[in-house]
């Protein structure tokens, strides 16, 4: 009677947590889409509004990396699925270097913005909204490689196999919807420069 009890106090748990991530994916979404209405609507506020720029190069080496981080999260969730926590590790580890690619690349299409006088702080607030949306997507990249390299080093430490196929569920979800929100931010970008 108590193992029962225990085991749904743990499968109640489980489910808080995949909502509350859910939660945080829409509020995150939301975010996102208020951010792209405000865009318009500068944008649409007369002819010295816009971007006024071509993005940089470096954002699709950047887009290219994290569809493939995803392809690799998403064969070490399918290793997690079958018990194979060697393969779930080495396709964990490709998916945080991918990762950090995608970020360095993101930084280094900073810099291109900036030395082609694309700042932040400047006269056409459309142009800062780059920034605004490379920035707050690059948190929450950090944030899903801090979530990934978690799953990584708990992979393999004698927990259940309830607990990493969990964890790496949640993780699998976030990074894809890093992966699909970066994509919806380079596009919305592409399609307004």
């Amino acid at each position: 009677m108590v193992q029962q009890t225990d085991n749904n106090n743990y499968l109640t748990s489980l489910k808080a947590k995949k909502f509350s991530l859910y939660v945080f994916l829409v509020v995150s979404f939301m975010l996102f889409a208020a951010w792209s209405s405000g865009f318009i609507v500068y944008s649409a506020g007369g002819e010295d509004k816009g971007l006024k720029t071509l993005l940089p190069n470096t954002f699709i080496y950047s887009t290219i990396s994290i569809v493939l981080s995803s392809f690799c999260m998403h064969l070490a969730y399918g290793s997690t699925k079958i018990g194979n926590v060697v393969k779930q590790r080495l396709w964990l580890g490709l998916t945080i270097l991918l990762g950090c690619l995608f970020f360095f690349l993101q930084y280094s299409a900073w810099m291109e913005l900036a030395r082609n006088g694309v700042m932040f702080i400047n006269n056409n607030a459309s142009q800062s909204f780059i920034y605004v949306f490379v920035w707050a997507h690059q948190a929450h990249i950090l944030a899903g490689i801090i979530v990934l390299l978690n799953a990584f080093f708990k992979a393999n430490n004698g927990n259940p196999l309830i607990k990493n196929r969990f964890r790496m569920e949640l993780a699998t979800i976030f990074w894809h919807f890093l992966d699909i929100l970066w994509i919806y931010i380079y596009v919305f970008l592409l399609l307004n420069q």
